[in-house]
């Protein structure tokens, strides 16, 4: 699944060729993602002129005139800039046809993104979000106040979008190996020095995922707008049964909430 580096990654890079254009239509193939695309979305954008791209947490927000495009891109999907003639894959579901002759192209082979029109950026699914993990309002001492009483375990804790908007599995995995927290540990055990260094790990790690996403993605015109995750920078995450790369102890995987975590058992007691 695409995670905040990548949102924000894909964010940055379809603004350039959408800011100050117009729609002239919004074809919809397939209105059946993981909530139906609403009906009225042709008649929504068409004439609209979209004025910025932004993120919350693993939402694009593509603002009009008239309202707020809301896309997720679910397990699969990928937003790509292309000629609006370019014949479309079976995948291709939705296209929001521009006034240059390109298009929008939304492709999503296991359909579990989705499509909203907001009048207002009141909505159910960002209202219960937690602050952004790069804000400066997610700090060490947030994440001790709110941790206060909690047995979950710490991992499962800083992924929970109320607490935090968008810290999702691989990076989690990656900011708990570099702050030295046993994922596992009960997000109430922690102290607030440590809290204060996980906070950090998770800036820097988020960070340098969307720096090197900026530099090493794929161009979006003409491209497959897939992100790719900056896997030669992993530290632990995937590599179970390799060797740290801190100690050289034999990383170790376990299962989380239904996710896979690993670990070094020397580095994260």
């Amino acid at each position: 699944m695409p995670e905040l580096p990548e949102v924000e990654t894909t964010c940055r890079g379809i603004a350039p060729h959408i800011v100050g254009r117009t729609v002239r239509e919004a074809i919809v193939r397939e209105p059946r993602l993981r909530w139906p695309v609403p009906a009225k979305l042709n008649l929504l954008m068409s004439g609209a002129r979209f004025l910025s791209v932004s993120r919350r947490a693993k939402y694009c927000l593509l603002a009009t005139e008239r309202g707020t495009l809301m896309v997720h891109l679910g397990m699969s999907g990928s937003l790509r800039i292309m000629p609006a003639d370019t014949p479309p894959l079976f995948h291709d579901h939705i296209d929001v046809v521009l006034d240059d002759g390109r298009c929008l192209r939304y492709h999503d082979p296991r359909r579990f993104g989705s499509f909203h029109w907001l009048e207002s950026l009141q909505h159910p699914l960002l209202d219960h979000l937690g602050p952004e993990p790069l804000s400066d309002t997610f700090n060490g001492a947030y994440l001790y106040e709110r941790s206060r009483g909690r047995r979950i375990p710490v991992k499962q804790f800083i992924m929970d979008g109320k607490v935090g908007g968008g810290v999702g599995n691989i990076y989690a995995n990656e900011a708990l190996f570099m702050a030295g927290i046993h994922p596992a540990r009960g997000a109430g055990r922690i102290a607030a020095a440590r809290y204060e260094q996980l906070a950090n790990t998770i800036k820097q790690v988020l960070g340098d995922a969307i720096e090197q996403g900026g530099t090493t993605l794929r161009d979006f015109v003409g491209g497959d707008g897939s992100p790719g995750y900056f896997a030669q920078q992993l530290r632990v995450y995937g590599r179970d049964g390799q060797p740290c790369r801190v100690c050289q102890t034999q990383l170790k995987e376990i299962r989380q909430g239904g996710r896979s975590t690993v670990l070094c058992p020397q580095c994260q007691r």
